[in-house]
């Protein structure tokens, strides 16, 4: 009788563990199935399509910013080359407002004056006209600020005085020129620019005369 009490459960057991060998092997399969499907040609194909463009990217941003640094130093080094001279530049200048100083000084030129006064008239004004050219061709240039609006970029106003041929605010007369070295002030202009009111309202110029 004890034989026959547990046959049947053995009997029962059976179904149970088929139906749980069943379905580890249906979830095998669709792991399988499901990685399969990962990694079709198409999936490989978007993957890598993905990571060459995220290298391309890359590599332009890369390239964007190097060309940058290239450009900064090439023109840190163009500055460097056309300022290295600046120094010296004001010291040439000097000589220049010397030589136009030069001429200044010599009498209002007459036609019968002195030949010696002629001579001198020339020979002041050659080596000028020869000294602007050398100067010219290494970037420096003059700027007569004479009749043109007060730049306090560019001008030094040494005094104010009333002008009826000059507009307020505007240069009436230059004791020196303005210098530039490529484009940039090497020597401000010294002026006298034209005052505007009687009354004397430094409104007129924007210059500041209280000093």
């Amino acid at each position: 009788m004890t034989d026959q009490n547990h046959t049947p459960e053995t009997a029962h057991d059976a179904p149970e563990q088929g139906v749980e060998t069943t379905v580890a092997h249906d979830e095998t399969t669709a792991t399988a199935e499901q990685a399969a499907e990962d990694t079709s040609p198409e999936a490989r194909i978007a993957a890598l399509e993905a990571e060459v463009a995220d290298f391309k990217d890359r590599w332009v941003r890369s390239e964007a910013e190097a060309q940058n640094v290239r450009n900064r130093a090439k023109r840190d080094v163009d500055d460097a080359r056309q300022f290295a001279i600046q120094k010296f530049a004001k010291d040439v200048v000097e000589a220049a407002d010397n030589i136009q100083r030069g001429i200044a000084s010599l009498p209002p030129q007459a036609e019968d004056e002195d030949s010696l006064i002629t001579k001198l008239r020339e020979g002041f004004e050659s080596t000028e006209r020869s000294f602007l050219g050398i100067l010219e061709r290494n970037g420096i240039t003059r700027e007569d600020p004479t009749g043109k609006p007060f730049d306090a970029n560019l001008h030094q106003a040494m005094a104010e005085q009333p002008s009826d041929e000059h507009e307020p605010g505007h240069v009436m007369q230059a004791w020196t020129p303005a210098w530039l070295l490529k484009g940039r002030l090497l020597k401000a202009a010294m002026v006298i620019v034209a005052k505007g009111a009687p009354s004397g309202d430094k409104a007129t110029t924007g210059l500041d005369t209280s000093a």
